[in-house]
C-alpha cells in the first residue's frame, strides 16, 4: 500500500514540512501517512535498507497534523505506514515508541477516522503495542506481522532475529488481548538452503495461526542484498513454484475458515468503493479487515459507515445486507 512519493531530504535530514503535500492519497475515503523513513534492518534478501536509508522517525504533532488535515478532507481512514514501524521512535531524543504514538492519535483524532498501520517486525513488536492495538477505539483491530518464514535457521540466514517459538508467543498474545483480531502476514518460499523439512515448518505455523490473510512470494535474488551473492543453496525454480502452491492452498483454507466466523453476525462497515463486478453493490471493510460487499448506492453511501449483516463467507471477502433502513 506504499501509493506514497519519496520526502525531500536537506543533508541527511527529512524536510518534515513537504509531508503535508507530496504524499498522494489514491482514494478519497481511505489515504496513507508516513510515520517512519528507511529501516536499520539488514534482512539478507531485502533491498530495503539500501535503497531508503537509515530510520527517521516524524514527530508525532506532525503526523497528528496530517491525519487532522485529512480529516478535514473528508478521509475517514488513515493507514499509519513504516517499513519496520514498531522501531517508531527509537532515533528521537527523548525516545518514543509506537504505542505512545497510537495512544496520542487515539486521544486527539475525531471519532469519526479509523486508524490501519503497516509493518510490524516480530523482533521488536511490543506488547503494548498489541495492547494499544487492542484497546483504542480508533486503532482497528488489525495486525500485519509477516513471519517470513517458519524454520528457526532459515530466519537466522534471513537474518530475521526471532524464531518459529517467539513469533508464536506474540500471536498468543494477540489472541489474549483481541480474540477477533485480523492477523495478516507476509511467507518467503524457497529461500536458499531451505529444505522440504524447513518448508515443513513454515506450513505447520500457519497451521498454528491460521492467518485472515497471507501475502506470498518465491524468493527471488535482489540486486545489492546479501542473499543474492550465495552460490551454494539456490533453489530449484520447479521446487519454489510447487511450495508456493502449497503455501498458497492452505492459506486459502485458512482465509474461508478466517471468514466464516463472521456470519450471522452484524458488523460495522467503513464503505469505500462501488463493486467492480456488480454496479449495484458497495464494498467496505470490517475493523479487521475483511473486505464485504452488498447491495447499495455507492453515491449514498461511499465514506459512510454501516451496519451490514453477513450473510456468506468466501475465501477473502464476505457478503452480507444493510442492517438498517437508514439508506
Amino acid at each position: 500500500p506504499m501509493l506514497h512519493q519519496e520526502d525531500q531530504s536537506l543533508g541527511g535530514v527529512v524536510n518534515d514540512d513537504s509531508f503535508m503535500t507530496k504524499p498522494i492519497r489514491g482514494h478519497s475515503v481511505r489515504g496513507f501517512v508516513n510515520v517512519i523513513h528507511g529501516c536499520n534492518e539488514h534482512c539478507t534478501y531485502c533491498v530495503v535498507p539500501a535503497t531508503r536509508g537509515m530510520e527517521q522517525s516524524r514527530p508525532m504533532e506532525r503526523i497528528l497534523a496530517e491525519c487532522l488535515d485529512m480529516a478535514e478532507q473528508g478521509y475517514r481512514e488513515i493507514t499509519l505506514l513504516g517499513q519496520n514501524i514498531d522501531a517508531y521512535g527509537r532515533d528521537m531524543t527523548p525516545r518514543r515508541n509506537f504505542a505512545q504514538l497510537l495512544e496520542f492519535l487515539n486521544t486527539h483524532l475525531p471519532e469519526t477516522i479509523r486508524v490501519r498501520y503497516t509493518t510490524s517486525h516480530p523482533r521488536y513488536m511490543s506488547h503494548r503495542a498489541i495492547d494499544a492495538i487492542a484497546d483504542l477505539d480508533r486503532i482497528c483491530e488489525g495486525f500485519h506481522v509477516p513471519f517470513q518464514a517458519g524454520d528457526n535457521d532459515v530466519l537466522k540466514r534471513m537474518r530475521r532475529g526471532y524464531t518459529f517459538e517467539s513469533y508464536l508467543k506474540i500471536i498468543e498474545r494477540i489472541r489474549t488481548k483481541s480474540p477477533d483480531a485480523g492477523i495478516f502476514a507476509d511467507v518467503i518460499v524457497g529461500f536458499p538452503g531451505e529444505t522440504e523439512e524447513a518448508f515443513q515448518k513454515t506450513l505447520e505455523l500457519m497451521e498454528r495461526v491460521k492467518f485472515d490473510n497471507l501475502n506470498t512470494f518465491a524468493y527471488s535474488p535482489r540486486p545489492n542484498t546479501e542473499a543474492a551473492t550465495w552460490t551454494e543453496g539456490q533453489i530449484p525454480e520447479d521446487v519454489k513454484k510447487d511450495r508456493l502452491y502449497r503455501v498458497q492452498e492452505l492459506a486459502a483454507k485458512h482465509g474461508l475458515e478466517r471468514s466464516q466466523r463472521y456470519v450471522g453476525r452484524t458488523v460495522e462497515i467503513l464503505v469505500e468503493d462501488r463493486n467492480p463486478r456488480n454496479a449495484n453493490q458497495v464494498m467496505g471493510r470490517t475493523r479487521q479487515g475483511r473486505q464485504v460487499y452488498f447491495d447499495g448506492d455507492i453515491d449514498q453511501l461511499q465514506g459512510e459507515y454501516v451496519d451490514v449483516l453477513i450473510t456468506e463467507a468466501r475465501t477473502w471477502s464476505l457478503m452480507g445486507v444493510l442492517a438498517n433502513n437508514n439508506y
